[in-house]
């Protein structure tokens, strides 16, 4: 967004480069665990400024993507909560990415913690939820934030695996916070190979949670295992949704089994009648076509028959987070849009802090590619630089596809996710 106010867009893998050489260059340093974080100032949105200072042609935009909304069933499903054991809150980050010997994860890490505005804070626990408050309480006090746990890894046999955990986020955490702000909902991360995990389901539920939280690519679960019967059997008794990643993974450096990922390992989660979301719309990657001879193919391809299938069940939804990136190909975002009869299946979630991230979602590129009203890019780059939490929402409420003389956009209910979810 701003670095681009000048020249073209950069490609996917120079912004990548980009970002490694602007660390390894020492820009603008913060501190972590007392160790200096190099990071440009540019690549985090700036001080939050409220919508009411705004221009006139931001507040327009904002207004115009509200319409057709109901702001109070408005839920973000996809909002990352990350922790510091500084705080002692039970949250962690794993060593590699603090390390100044891992430098990429380090760097990765730190650019998570600039772009949420708490690099330099002295308590990042209590600095990241209440700019997530503040970022919330401006653009929508009457919507929520699904916030996610997330837990350990463990291997097949139920043993904890720390050095293959990134990071974690205790349910305890989230669900408190659930429970002091109104604005906040909560989703536990129950690894289904714990020995314990049918007891930590009934308890994530009792405390309010909605959901569980899986990334499966790096917290080693096969969602088409066998042994995870009793697991959904639970689930769907409780009523939790399961929020999983689908498609390649790559915002956590530890990864599993990049096939784990494949939309199509869900099927024995929805046979069980649980409602489930694929994040990301599997938008990245390809994965063995497990129905048709294990040919390799788009990610995305294998979701979207999946959805066409399950659509009469009710059961699977699609998280449009992370589609509008630089990295995701042009036809996944066409190709929802395009799908007007599918959208009742779609939910939205921001992804946040990774939208705060600038590189990561270019306004040019999706004027470049049509997707986007030149006209409209100015304003959602000041929002942006106001509140990236805002704009992720105001951007996709504006894209668009201009095919055979119409105009088709995400409909309102994309983004009335509450309804999916238990009262």
């Amino acid at each position: 967004m701003r670095e681009e106010e000048s020249g073209s867009a950069p490609h996917p893998t120079r912004r990548r480069f980009l970002i490694g050489a602007a660390g390894a260059a020492g820009l603008a340093g913060a501190g972590v665990f007392g160790v200096p974080v190099l990071l440009p100032r540019w690549l985090g949105p700036g001080p939050f400024r409220p919508l009411a200072s705004l221009s006139d042609a931001a507040r327009e935009l904002v207004e115009i993507a509200f319409e057709g909304v109901d702001r109070a069933r408005i839920l973000d499903v996809h909002v990352h909560l990350v922790g510091l054991e500084t705080d002692l809150d039970g949250c962690s980050v794993s060593e590699r990415m603090r390390s100044p010997w891992h430098p990429i994860e380090r760097l990765r890490f730190s650019t998570y913690l600039r772009a949420a505005g708490v690099g330099d804070a002295e308590h990042p626990d209590a600095a990241y939820v209440e700019r997530l408050l503040t970022l919330q309480r401006d653009a929508n006090p009457e919507g929520r934030l699904l916030l996610l746990a997330f837990d350990e890894a463990f291997d097949p046999s139920g043993r904890p695996r720390p050095e293959r955990t990134a990071f974690h986020t205790p349910d305890a955490y989230a669900l408190a916070l659930a429970r002091e702000h109104p604005e906040f909902r909560a989703a536990a991360s129950v690894h289904p190979y714990r020995a314990d995990a049918l007891e930590r389901l009934d308890a994530a539920a009792r405390a309010g949670a909605v959901a569980i939280k899986w990334l499966p690519n790096a917290m080693g679960i096969d969602p088409a295992s066998a042994r995870l019967d009793p697991y959904y059997e639970r689930m769907a008794e409780l009523g939790l949704v399961l929020l999983t990643h689908t498609g390649e993974e790559r915002a956590v450096g530890d990864v599993h089994d990049q096939a784990l990922g494949n939309p199509l390992r869900l099927r024995r989660a929805l046979a069980a009648g649980v409602r489930t979301i694929a994040a990301h719309c599997a938008s990245l990657g390809e994965d063995a076509d497990l129905d048709r001879g294990g040919a390799r193919g788009p990610s995305f391809d294998l979701f979207l028959r999946m959805l066409e299938e399950e659509r009469e069940h009710g059961r699977l939804f699609g998280g449009i987070s992370a589609v509008t990136q630089v990295n995701r190909p042009a036809r996944v975002l066409a190709e929802l849009l395009r799908r007007q009869d599918l959208h009742e299946r779609l939910v939205n979630g921001s992804d946040y802090p990774l939208p705060a991230i600038d590189p990561l979602v270019s306004t040019r590129q999706l004027v470049h590619r049509e997707f986007l009203d030149p006209a409209e890019r100015d304003p959602l780059n000041e929002i942006y630089r106001a509140n990236p939490l805002l704009f992720d929402f105001v951007l996709k409420r504006r894209l668009r596809l201009v095919e055979g003389g119409r105009t088709l956009r995400f409909a309102p209910s994309v983004f009335e996710s509450a309804r999916i979810f238990p009262s």
